[in-house]
């Protein structure tokens, strides 16, 4: 008897698979939809609001930096439009006025508090972590009580529509941010003065890790785009060192040659409040921080951020950089036979010194500079390509600039240039390619966080203020 095979069905068994991850899909999206989570009492009413609220939420939206974000260049405060670089496309602040059809004038203090600490706006969406929630979570409810009145009241309304965002379909989705914010978001813990018997450490503290937000840059981030640390409960990640949008953070802890290490609390506060000292100053996104937050600060606020950053114990060991006389010899003597010291000494010398010291709260030194010490060369190759302009601060008023240099030189002469200056004066950076210069030339900065410090050691027989020992010839840090 003959029989026949029933033939199969071919693909079959890829319908199955498609419909069965269609369904889970749906499942995870309908879950997202009906549970977003995220705590807080949206109908929630604030504190009465005095002129007193409002004038501390002014002081604690400098805190928090409010305007650097929410405040594009050359637009109206807070209505904002700033474009934000993120891997997945560029995103665009919002509009936070009191305007009430397209900014947050509609808002409920509730509504506010979940937005600001829990990552979700009054639509129930979840917020880009753009926005630092995950920092803001440690804020106390009596900054953010101040933080809506002065929104409310003491802020101009604007209307201005809200920027779409330049994020390509399915990246745009907003939906799975809910996973992301259940994932890595922390719940809402605000930070207090009895956390510590040390008030200026838990001060400084609640400054850095919460309205401060500096991890936020600060800190290296996970494929999942998280901080890989919130804090200092968090290990020795939190504020080691980042890379953002090809701008290099450098850390903010104890590191001698890429770190605070070598940098007194005194020096830190005259960087913050004045965006430079005699060996250092800001550039990059550091400077809007400085413009539009730090140098509003009181002085035992200042004090206290420089205490608590000077607390935190270096993530890696380094040897402090001691300076060596060799490079400012054979340029004095009119020797330019290293690769690059030439182009150095037409392009750079006259701002920057032969010696690499420059020009105390004028011109940033480069001996000793950890953005030339560090592993990635990116800022400093940055500030070459594009310049830069020192932001004023208080105390100082006055800016300087660095001229762009991306018409004047090669991608090669710059290399040499970057090349040579992270090997001299007792730097010791790595060599730069021509191909690094290339990726970098067309990516003009956005301005992302950035802060520059020096360490204060490396100082000269002629720079001011030179102690006996530096005049003699004698490195301080043999000591």
């Amino acid at each position: 008897m003959n029989t026949f095979a029933r033939p199969r069905r071919r693909g079959g068994g890829l319908w199955r698979v498609i419909v069965a991850l269609l369904i889970l899909l749906l499942i995870v999206w309908m879950a997202a939809m009906l549970f977003p989570g995220g705590g807080g009492d949206a109908s929630a009413k604030g504190a009465e609001i005095t002129p007193d609220l409002v004038k501390q939420g002014e002081y604690v939206a400098r805190l928090g930096d409010c305007a650097a974000c929410h405040t594009a260049p050359g637009g109206n405060p807070y209505a904002g439009g700033l474009p934000i670089e993120s891997p997945v496309g560029i995103i665009y602040s919002t509009n936070i006025t009191p305007d009430p059809d397209t900014g947050i004038g509609k808002y409920s203090y509730g509504q506010f508090e979940r937005a600001v600490r829990r990552g979700i706006d009054a639509e129930g969406r979840t917020l880009y972590p753009a926005m630092p929630y995950p920092s803001y979570a440690k804020v106390n409810d009596q900054d953010i009580q101040a933080l809506y009145a002065y929104f409310m009241q003491g802020v101009q309304p604007v209307k201005q529509d809200n920027h779409a965002e330049g994020i390509a379909w399915p990246l745009s989705m907003r939906w799975p941010l809910t996973y992301w914010r259940w994932l890595f978001a922390p719940k809402v813990r605000p930070m207090q003065a009895a956390d510590t018997a040390d008030a200026t450490m838990a001060r400084g503290q609640y400054l850095v890790e919460g309205l401060g937000h500096c991890g936020a840059c600060h800190t290296p981030r996970a494929l999942t785009l998280q901080e890989k640390a919130l804090g200092t409960a968090g290990g020795s990640k939190y504020l080691s060192g980042s890379t953002n949008d090809n701008w290099v953070t450098p850390s903010l802890r104890g590191e001698l040659a890429s770190g605070l290490g070598s940098v007194p609390e005194a020096e830190l506060v005259t960087l913050l409040k004045s965006g430079r000292t005699d060996r250092s100053a800001v550039f990059g996104g550091m400077s809007d921080v400085v413009e539009h937050s730090t140098q509003y600060m009181s002085d035992a606020d200042l004090a206290a951020v420089a205490h608590f950053l000077k607390s935190l114990p270096a993530a890696r060991d380094e040897q402090a950089v001691v300076y060596n006389e060799a490079t400012r010899t054979a340029l004095y003597g009119g020797n330019v036979s290293a690769p690059g010291a030439q182009l150095y000494v037409d392009n750079c010398a006259t701002c920057h010194r032969t010696d690499g010291r420059g020009y105390g709260q004028v011109f940033p030194a480069l001996a000793g500079n950890p953005v030339l010490n560090g592993e990635n060369a990116g800022s400093a190759i940055r500030l070459v390509l594009h310049g830069a302009t020192m932001p004023p601060g208080r105390d100082a008023p006055t800016q300087f600039s660095m001229p762009a240099f991306r018409e004047r030189l090669t991608d090669q002469q710059i290399a040499d240039i970057v090349t040579f200056v992270r090997a001299s004066w007792g730097n010791r950076g790595g060599a730069v390619s021509a191909h690094q210069v290339s990726e970098l030339r067309g990516k003009p900065p956005v301005g992302q966080p950035t802060m520059t410090t020096y360490d204060p050691r490396v100082r000269g027989s002629d720079a001011p203020g030179a102690t006996a020992e530096e005049q003699a010839g004698t490195s301080v840090t043999d000591k």
